[in-house]
């Protein structure tokens, strides 16, 4: 089972700043997870937020604001210091020399629509990584995965079930081709089945619990997002 750092070592630092996936990165895990918003002037912030209102000492919407109103904000804290946000092409720098993997969750809705998708795709491009096997598409809208696979057609892109669909898509109807399928730890407690659903691959989050760890190695999980990486480490006796 892989263990992926939900937002960088979240559970240690503070959320996506550099120095939490810096941390992140130096554990011996497969990947790091990160949310990338647009801005006004399309740049991709990774941020998980609509808002800057929880996580910096700054306030307004992603969307509505430029880089250069975002990029000196302070998203640290006090134990750690003063941390800046960082641009999704950053965050490629950082990772793609590590060898790990990258999972890039877009935020939908967004008044960008798949623009953001494409700008991911671009990115990527620039530096030569876009049909490379280290990073991966996450998102919870079926039209930004079948934008990437479009853009991108060997990108693994994963859906993430809404809790809600449950209820209402008890089927597990997909509205595109993904590689593979995300669940909450909640919805997979309840609905044990669904993981591995259809032959695929299972992402599972947000599991920081030892003993949800071990349950998600015993279920046949195969990515596995967490904010307490060292904890899921100890717990897979790594």
């Amino acid at each position: 089972m892989h263990i992926v750092a939900h937002r960088g070592y979240n559970g240690k630092y503070p959320e996506q700043t550099p120095l939490a996936f810096e941390k992140a990165l130096e554990l011996p895990i497969h990947g790091v997870e990160c949310d990338v918003r647009m801005t006004k002037d399309g740049k991709l912030v990774v941020h998980h937020d609509s808002t800057m209102d929880r996580t910096s000492n700054i306030s307004g919407r992603v969307s509505r604001m430029d880089w250069a109103d975002i990029r000196g904000a302070d998203i640290g804290d006090e134990e750690h210091g003063v941390q800046h946000p960082l641009l999704l092409e950053e965050l490629i720098e950082m990772v793609a020399p590590t060898g790990r993997h990258l999972y890039i969750e877009t935020k939908h809705p967004s008044c960008f629509g798949t623009e953001v998708e494409e700008q991911v795709a671009l990115r990527l491009r620039y530096a030569g990584l876009l049909d490379d096997p280290h990073f991966h598409l996450i998102s919870f809208s079926h039209r930004a995965v079948r934008t990437m696979l479009t853009l991108a057609p060997a990108m693994d892109c994963i859906y993430l079930r809404r809790d809600w669909e449950r209820r209402f898509n008890r089927h597990d109807v997909m509205l595109s081709r993904p590689s593979g399928l995300g669940m909450s730890l909640v919805r997979a407690k309840l609905w044990p089945g669904g993981i591995g659903k259809q032959g695929l691959p299972t992402y599972l989050w947000t599991v920081d619990d030892p003993e949800d760890v071990a349950w998600a190695q015993a279920q046949g999980v195969d990515i596995l997002a967490t904010n307490e990486p060292e904890v899921a480490l100890q717990a897979l006796g790594g």
